[in-house]
């Protein structure tokens, strides 16, 4: 049961007023973005009532297949950011280069100083099994001064993110978000059409007994990586071995589940893929950000996520993120 009857504009508000500096400009932006993904989340939840499964013959700069949901996504999402006011530019994984914001957008409000980044869908080769899935988003400050946003603005450090969080659709819609001062959970009562605090504070356990990545790649992997695995399976407990393994595929899901329990996600590179699938900007940095913030660890095996200077907006990264104790042991191995 709710401890208390917080909605997440409300708790907002009040973190804002313990910062004397703070313009309410920031508040209004998480605001827009929940909103926005409530409108995704009523579509999600009757998709295949209104013709939103399947692709849609096309293909985004990844070379993946486009499904309709991924779009309508995407869509929502960007006329939800241009309408606020505050943007300058808009990065999505859906959209080969950043949108930059026109000016008769921006001139809804006195500065436009920040820049979004988000996957729109994530995890949406599960849509047509009900899986759950999610939108990931982070935020930052721009760096040009006035006028559209540049692909300098859009290409910042993880460690400069002013927020970062997502919303899981799944049994019920979640959204958990940081702004550099813990890490709080709101569900989406759909009554009243309302996010309601339900965790504040998340810490992930240090130590976890679950790991989740996809050992159906195992021979790619290296050998470092294969004996590490092999560990996590064998039979020690004094260690707490083995560990359960837990993945469905959809990373938001596997993220949410690690953050609550504590756990270790591995997303490696590999013969094939030497730098993983996953995209730094709109997947690695968010999530980086929000389990720092819940005493957790991110690394691509040897550095700090948020630490890497991105080249490319859709660059790629291997991801070792989850219980802090568990991600140490990984690098090791990998070394």
């Amino acid at each position: 049961m709710l401890k208390k009857f917080t909605t997440l504009y409300r708790y907002i508000i009040d973190e804002e007023r313990k910062s004397p500096d703070a313009t309410g400009e920031l508040s209004d932006l998480l605001a827009d973005i929940a909103l926005a993904c409530k409108v995704i989340s009523l579509e999600v939840n009757r998709a295949g009532l209104i013709d939103l499964m399947g692709i849609t013959g096309n293909e985004n700069v990844h070379g993946e297949q486009v499904k309709k949901l991924d779009e309508y996504a995407h869509d929502t999402l960007v006329r939800a950011m241009e309408l606020s006011g505050y943007l300058c530019a808009i990065a999505s994984e859906e959209s080969e280069d950043f949108i930059p914001v026109k000016e008769k957008f921006m001139g809804l409000r006195p500065m436009s100083k920040y820049i979004v980044h988000f996957d729109p869908l994530d995890g949406s080769s599960n849509i047509d099994a009900n899986i759950s899935i999610g939108t990931i988003f982070s935020i930052y400050n721009r760096i040009s001064k006035g006028g559209p946003g540049t692909l300098e603005d859009c290409l910042q450090q993880g460690i400069k993110q002013v927020a970062a969080g997502y919303i899981i659709y799944g049994s019920s819609t979640i959204m958990v978000y940081t702004t550099g001062n813990g890490v709080h959970g709101f569900t989406l009562d759909p009554t009243v059409g309302e996010f309601l605090l339900f965790y504040e504070n998340i810490m992930i356990p240090k130590r976890s007994k679950t790991y989740s990545i996809n050992e159906g790649n195992y021979h790619k992997w290296t050998g470092g990586l294969r004996k590490y695995i092999d560990e996590l399976k064998s039979i020690d407990k004094d260690k707490g071995r083995p560990y359960a393994a837990r993945y469905v595929g959809s990373l938001v899901a596997d993220f949410h589940r690690n953050l609550l329990y504590g756990g270790l996600f591995m997303y490696p590179g590999d013969s094939k893929n030497p730098n993983g699938k996953l995209r730094l900007l709109y997947e690695a940095n968010p999530l980086a950000m929000i389990v720092e913030q819940a005493g957790g660890r991110a690394t691509n095996g040897s550095q700090r996520i948020l630490e890497i200077i991105p080249l490319d907006l859709h660059q790629k990264t291997p991801l070792f993120i989850g219980s802090e104790e568990d991600v140490l042991d990984a690098e090791k191995y990998l070394k």
